[in-house]
């Protein structure tokens, strides 16, 4: 798989404005690079106005949001999904969840899933965008601090 070093630039760049650290969710260049790598992973990215980047377009706005994500057969992971702080509230994560949704059913995708920890302010977009709690993992995630937070699991047909 050829690397694409822009796209992580982009990816990374929305990263380090998005996440916040005490929750420990950002992940790092080279974990991203890696993910990838792998011909079952996908991003979108954004600029402010929304509009998608195509990969590779050097003469592209400068990122406000991404999706990650990767399938295995029928089935899609949304792996992250992130929008600078200063382009919130605009719509822009739904613009990104609907392209996730419109290419995973281009690759033949039933059913798209998520994970979130319990007292994400995301739950409301995932909400609105069709995705019902399906399950739960007790202490699944570690905070910077040690404190352990449950992760709720989502699901969506499309």
């Amino acid at each position: 798989m050829t690397l694409r070093p822009l796209l992580v630039d982009r990816i990374m760049a929305v990263m380090g404005a998005a996440f916040d650290p005490a929750y420990g969710e950002a992940w790092n260049r080279r974990q991203v690079a890696d993910a990838l790598a792998l011909p079952s992973t996908h991003a979108l990215v954004v600029d402010a106005d929304g509009a998608f980047i195509a990969d590779g377009d050097a003469t592209a706005r400068a990122p406000a949001g991404f999706v990650l994500s990767r399938h295995v057969l029928d089935e899609e992971e949304l792996l992250l999904i992130a929008v600078v702080p200063g382009a919130r509230r605009r719509g822009i994560a739904v613009t990104l969840i609907k392209g996730l949704i419109d290419a995973a059913r281009e690759r033949g995708i039933n059913r798209i899933y998520l994970e979130m920890r319990r007292g994400n302010p995301a739950l409301h977009l995932y909400r609105k965008m069709g995705f019902d709690p399906i399950g739960e993992r007790r202490n699944y995630y570690r905070m910077a601090n040690g404190e352990r937070i449950d992760a709720i699991t989502f699901g969506r047909s499309i």
